[in-house]
């Protein structure tokens, strides 16, 4: 496959999209990843709620665009989830990473399916994944 087909005007628009979303201080509750695969890192902050939903998200991205594409649609859909949601779309990507299961039912995972066939990408597509579970487990 060619990177083409990887890296489409849509991961592209999606990791500029990052910019709404900064990582501000203030934000208690954290969380940090690294891809082992390729290098990459998010810091993620969250806020939540008094019912323990996601109210507000925060993140600061040194991964390519796969690794940003993939939290701008994280941060997109997080707004309004709690953590339980989180942990079963984490497990949800885990699998079909591996192909062990269907494409992710999160808004606009659509736009990084190329990336399943590009292992040395699933680190960054679990980046936010990741972050989130850990950022959560503080609450």
């Amino acid at each position: 496959m060619s990177t083409a087909v990887l890296y489409t005007p849509e991961v592209l628009a999606l990791a500029i999209d990052l910019a709404r979303f900064p990582l501000v201080d203030g934000m208690l509750l954290r969380g940090e990843a690294r891809s082992r695969s390729c290098g990459s890192t998010l810091a993620l902050g969250l806020e939540i709620d008094r019912d323990g939903a996601i109210s507000r998200v925060g993140l600061r991205s040194h991964a390519c665009a796969i690794g940003q594409a993939s939290a701008a649609i994280f941060a997109v859909g997080a707004v309004g989830v709690d953590a339980a949601r989180i942990a079963r779309t984490h497990g949800a990507v885990a699998a079909w990473l591996a192909g062990e299961g269907a494409l992710p039912a999160w808004p606009g995972f659509a736009a990084i399916a190329a990336a399943q066939a590009y292992p040395a990408r699933h680190g960054a597509v679990m980046l936010p994944w990741d972050a989130a579970v850990q950022a959560l487990s503080l609450a």
